[in-house]
């Protein structure tokens, strides 16, 4: 039929461009992360590129509080919370959510993308008039949620206090307006001043909408992220986060006000007819949650380990874009030299990180994007900065000064 032919010239062109995704399959092993068996090459690798930040997803308590929640309420949920009920572990789990961002209320989704997607759209789309403005760098998920709803929209330069003024002075001042951004952006790792936005915000009585994705866990006297450590939490209408990154496990969620969240769980789509989380992984996060809401080990541990890895980058030369969070994008600028780099540091030194391209980032920004964890080594860290300054001579990529 046609539509084949149409499929397989589509994917055709990608590979061309060099921006084919290849899966690899990886086979995790609890307590050993962050090796992992690769089964294309047969053998352990060291990966470089997971958003279990913190090594959260093999923690003993969280892999406890998941065990036995399974073995005494099972494998799954059994359907949505509006038809098969909600379970004390959903209960436990948003409230412990509410009180680490300091809110009356959260709701839980089964992913970060549908909280931001669900969230926003359902906002955006039932305040009469609302007007949505998006940080010009703002997640697919985020963009999604502004195009379901189907209410105006408005870009601000990325980070840009002073542009957002701009554009909320040009609107007018007796209609809903949402301001959506995000904490830490995940391919440049650059942080949002969330206090100049508030401020711009709040003097137009603006509603904001903060997507803490890439911030939960790993910031914060608690872990609740920038708005945690930059002491401004009360001051955001909605804290969207995710518990599948910096807490190991999987799932999404809002927290806000108790009317808030009672609107969106009673109208948005995507809570209503998505199945819940199992009670045994809504038990999990709240083990991570509860950890990291008290223990400080990991968020310094991860710290020591990003510095280490910046500091050998810089001294062998490796460009790598400066940022203050944890996220270190090493930069390439080619497709395809970014695929064969990937590929050299996985058979030659079994090193897995793999490569970003377009449409996750512009073209000609190409990249390999490293995440440090707590529980990388030395040593791994070593075998890391040696293959990257391999590569880079063999591919006479320039260094940095």
């Amino acid at each position: 039929m046609w539509y084949e032919s149409f499929f397989r010239e589509q994917l055709a062109d990608l590979k061309r461009q060099g921006n084919y995704r290849h899966f690899a399959e990886l086979e995790r092993h609890a307590g050993h992360f962050p090796r992992a068996f690769h089964h294309g090459i047969g053998r352990d690798v060291t990966v470089w590129c997971s958003n279990d930040y913190l090594g959260m997803g093999q923690h003993p308590t969280v892999l406890r509080a998941m065990t036995e929640a399974t073995e005494r309420y099972g494998a799954g949920a059994g359907g949505t919370r509006n038809i098969s009920g909600t379970s004390p572990q959903h209960v436990a789990l948003e409230h412990e959510l509410a009180a680490l961002h300091g809110k009356e209320a959260a709701l839980l989704f089964t992913s970060g993308y549908m909280s931001n997607w669900a969230t926003i759209g359902t906002l955006a789309q039932r305040m009469p008039g609302c007007i949505v403005l998006s940080d010009a760098a703002n997640h697919a998920s985020m963009i999604e949620g502004m195009r379901h709803s189907r209410a105006p929209k408005h870009i601000f330069r990325h980070n840009d206090p002073a542009d957002l003024e701009r554009v909320l002075a040009s609107l007018p001042r007796d209609v809903p307006k949402i301001v959506a951004f995000e904490s830490v952006y995940s391919m440049d790792g650059d942080i949002a001043p969330l206090a100049e936005l508030c401020d711009v915000a709040e003097r137009h009585q603006a509603m904001t909408y903060l997507d803490e994705v890439h911030g939960v866990g790993l910031y914060g006297a608690q872990g609740g992220g920038i708005s945690d450590r930059d002491g401004v939490g009360h001051r955001l209408t909605v804290i969207e986060g995710t518990l599948a990154k910096g807490y190991g496990v999987v799932g999404g969620y809002i927290a806000g006000s108790a009317a808030l969240c009672d609107f969106v769980r009673s109208f948005a789509s995507g809570f209503i007819f998505s199945s819940a989380l199992p009670p045994a992984v809504a038990a999990a996060a709240l083990a991570s949650v509860r950890h990291l809401r008290t223990s400080t080990t990991e968020r310094a541990a991860h710290a020591e380990r990003v510095a280490r890895v910046r500091r050998r980058l810089n001294e062998e030369g490796l460009p790598h874009l400066a940022n203050p969070s944890h996220i270190i994008p090493v930069m390439v600028g080619d497709p395809v030299q970014a695929r064969l780099i990937s590929e050299q540091l996985l058979t030659r030194h079994g090193v897995y990180v793999q490569p970003i391209n377009y449409p996750t980032v512009p073209r000609g920004t190409e990249r390999l994007r490293i995440t440090p964890t707590p529980l990388h080594s030395d040593a791994d860290i070593e075998v890391l900065v040696s293959a990257l300054s391999e590569a880079w001579s063999e591919f006479s990529l320039a260094r940095a000064a």
